[in-house]
């Protein structure tokens, strides 16, 4: 056993440690921050103390009260930035603001911002910074001054009627004093830190309303990047291969009606290419629709679910009742939901008949769609429902699938759109 790797006991640590903490960048920062706060908190103090009594004052008249609310209202907004900040200079806390509501001239949101209790925290740890500022401030200065002070006693004794015991109780007091300095500086600015991390900080659900928020603008921005990708790949496919594609199937076409004395074998394969390219071209423009049809950009949703009630193999009775046009990614996905539903419908349930009802509701753009065939679908089966309903989740909407075995098999799905 290697008895020179065993550490020290904590006892014989402690006055090392003590030392230590003397030169330490964080005694000095913890320092400053009390300083400071010692200066900015009784001046803000004093400055909200002075609004709330001009309005208590002025409680007869109606002016003076609501503009003495107002300029508290602001000068504690001010105050409590510059609190974090100082928070974040000298003891490196950063915490995320509670978000604060949007103020307008209007009763209703004046009343909010009354109500809330984002308001009245940064408010109420500006009152207390009042106080406790130069409290805590005096305490740390008087450790600082006094310490250094106690210990020179027998030096001042010596230079009088001479050292006693009552200098060394002094000096000793002074040393004490000097080495728990660093200790008491910094558990008094942690108190402030604490403090402020409750007041002037989010609380545990105002940071996962923050959270929320940064998730749905990152969500928004890759659904957007996305958007924006299919359509780049849209366009490259319609001016790029359709294009050449059409010119092949053209030239095959132009050769297989010109060149009638080829031998029977040459002039098969040549029509078997001519029919192939014909239906890679099909295929191509099916493609190049899926991704995002022009006519869903141009003339919206009800003029493309008409496309895809037209192109369908099974009659499709639609209803679209919509007085305007909503959010782009939502009318993608209501496309996309009726075009693979339907698609699903004729290649799988055996189904006659189908019908789709789109109807916007006040915020919310409701779809329905019913087909006769056997039923049974299941969102595990492969069929692309599972797809349709994460579709419907990119945008926070509800997905829901009635499929009775014998049918009909009911998708009823409901889309945001609040702008």
């Amino acid at each position: 056993m290697d008895i020179s790797a065993t550490p020290a006991p904590l006892w014989r640590q402690a006055p090392l440690i003590a030392v230590r903490a003397l030169w330490e960048g964080e005694t000095w920062r913890s320092l400053m921050h009390l300083v400071t706060g010692g200066v900015i908190g009784p001046l803000g103090g004093s400055v909200i103390v002075g609004l709330v009594a001009t309005a208590f004052a002025g409680l007869l008249t109606v002016v003076v009260p609501l503009l003495a609310l107002g300029a508290m209202l602001v000068v504690s907004g001010v105050l409590a930035a510059v609190q974090r900040s100082r928070h974040a200079a000298f003891l490196g806390a950063r915490w995320p603001a509670a978000p604060t509501p949007a103020v307008t001239f209007s009763l209703r949101a004046v009343l909010d911002v009354l109500r809330s209790p984002k308001t009245w925290r940064p408010f109420s740890y500006n009152v207390i910074a009042g106080l406790y500022g130069p409290f805590a401030a005096l305490f740390a200065a008087v450790a600082w001054t006094f310490g250094p002070a106690m210990l020179a006693a027998p030096l001042l004794g010596a230079s009088g009627s001479g050292v006693s015991l009552r200098h060394w109780i002094l000096c000793g007091a002074g040393l004490v004093t000097v080495l728990g300095a660093p200790w008491l500086t910094r558990g008094l600015a942690a108190l402030d830190a604490l403090m402020a991390r409750q007041l002037l900080g989010a609380n545990r659900v105002e940071e996962l309303e923050l959270r929320v928020t940064d998730l749905t603008a990152s969500r928004d921005s890759t659904v957007d990047a996305a958007d924006a990708e299919r359509r780049r790949i849209e366009r490259d496919l319609h001016d790029g291969a359709q294009q050449r594609l059409t010119s092949l199937a053209m030239n095959l076409g132009i050769a297989r009606a010109t060149l009638t004395d080829l031998p029977e074998d040459a002039a098969k394969a040549l029509a078997q290419a001519h029919e192939e390219s014909k239906q890679v071209l099909t295929d191509l423009r099916d493609l190049v629709r899926g991704l995002h049809p022009a006519v869903l950009e141009d003339r919206g949703l009800d003029a493309a679910l008409s496309a895809v009630a037209a192109r369908s193999p099974i009659p499709v009775r639609l209803k679209v009742d919509m007085d305007r046009r909503v959010a782009r990614d939502v009318e993608a996905v209501a496309y996309f939901v009726v075009s693979e539903t339907l698609t699903n419908a004729a290649r799988h349930s055996g189904a006659e008949h189908a019908a789709v009802e789109v109807a916007l509701a006040g915020e919310r753009l409701r779809l329905r769609i019913v087909d006769d065939g056997r039923g049974g679908a299941d969102p595990e089966g492969g069929t692309g429902l599972k797809g349709l309903a994460d579709r419907v989740r990119s945008v926070d909407g509800t997905f829901h699938l009635t499929s009775p075995l014998g049918g009909p098999t009911t998708i009823e799905a409901e889309l945001p759109c609040a702008s």
